[in-house]
């Protein structure tokens, strides 16, 4: 589906390209992505690499990219016909204001069949994403910086020699997550480029997630932020607001661990739980047509999974010092 969409764009053919990076052998998803693409006149280009992780195949096809612009996309996003346009003509009026930026786009999770309470969470709260802030009442103007925890791997742009010239992506083999808002962070060291919000370059994201999921996310989270406060010290004391592999931290972490142990295991069986209990359960609609109520309990229900997700974080922070001999 990202193939086909990528291929009813709205600019010229000749005006961009599509290189996928196939980490490892995969000649069923090469066989695919050929046939997907068909006849179209748009340069494809697969660039399969060895099994690295996630970032060393990024790498690895940026440095085969011709543009001026790097789109970042994952392949369970569907772009709107004028993704691409969306991109390109934010970057033309950055630029034409003297400022080059990182481009933010809009993936907002497709609506399933027979929805549950989680789909909604992760739809409409800041559970994964953010979207729901930079779209919420207090949205702000076009040319408000979101900073670089807002850009994401799944949908940003900037331009491609800038991404080259901060040493591009870094690559932690077979780690997850913060790589995305960790080149941000240097492109906005050293070009001071501000995080704009698009949400005309849309390309809805078709992945569903479910609470397990959500769960093994934070712990691996916990585990790569260790690496990246030794990799880029600088990015973590920003992210975090304090340097999480000292003693005092991981101190922290065992005891907390150890004190919300109980009230975790609790609150993990009712967050698995959300998976199977259907939406309309909370938004049986009112006269007017919208159940009022809904917004208000998706926040509480978001809101009580968040000693849950600090749980996790830290036992996976743990995990990775444990492994590095602390």
């Amino acid at each position: 589906m990202c193939l086909a969409a990528l291929a009813k764009q709205s600019i010229a053919p000749s005006e961009y390209e599509v290189l996928i990076g196939i980490d490892g052998p995969d000649q069923t998803s090469i066989a695919a992505a050929k046939s997907s693409w068909g006849t179209h006149k748009a340069h494809l280009e697969i660039v399969p690499c060895p099994k690295a992780g996630l970032n060393a195949t990024r790498n690895a096809a940026l440095r085969k990219a011709r543009g001026r612009y790097l789109i970042s996309i994952n392949d369970d996003i569907v772009p709107e016909p004028n993704f691409l346009e969306a991109h390109l003509r934010a970057h033309q009026q950055a630029e034409a204001k003297g400022q080059p930026a990182i481009i933010s786009g809009y993936s907002p999770f497709v609506d399933f069949p027979n929805p549950t309470i989680f789909d909604r969470l992760a739809q409409h709260t800041s559970m994964l994403f953010f979207y729901d802030q930079m779209l919420g009442e207090k949205a702000r103007p076009a040319n408000h910086d979101w900073g670089f925890r807002h850009c994401w791997g799944l949908n940003f742009s900037a331009p491609l020699a800038a991404v080259r010239e901060v040493g591009a992506f870094t690559a932690i083999p077979m780690l997850y997550g913060y790589d995305d808002i960790e080149i941000a962070w240097r492109l906005n060291r050293r070009y001071q480029m501000p995080v704009l919000f698009v949400p005309e370059a849309r390309a809805d994201h078709d992945h569903r997630y479910q609470p397990r999921d959500i769960i093994k996310r934070e712990y691996n989270l916990g585990l790569t932020a260790w690496h990246f406060a030794e990799l880029n010290p600088g990015f973590a004391q920003d992210v975090f607001k304090r340097d999480i592999r000292s003693a005092a931290e991981l101190a922290y972490s065992r005891e907390f661990i150890s004190r919300e142990e109980s009230a975790a295991k609790r609150l993990e069986q009712s967050f698995l739980d959300l998976a199977d209990i259907p939406a309309s359960s909370i938004e049986a609609p009112q006269s007017n047509g919208t159940n009022p109520h809904t917004a208000p309990l998706l926040n509480l229900i978001y809101e009580q999974h968040l000693l849950l997700k600090r749980y996790h974080w830290r036992r996976g922070l743990l995990a990775a010092s444990s492994q590095s001999g602390r």
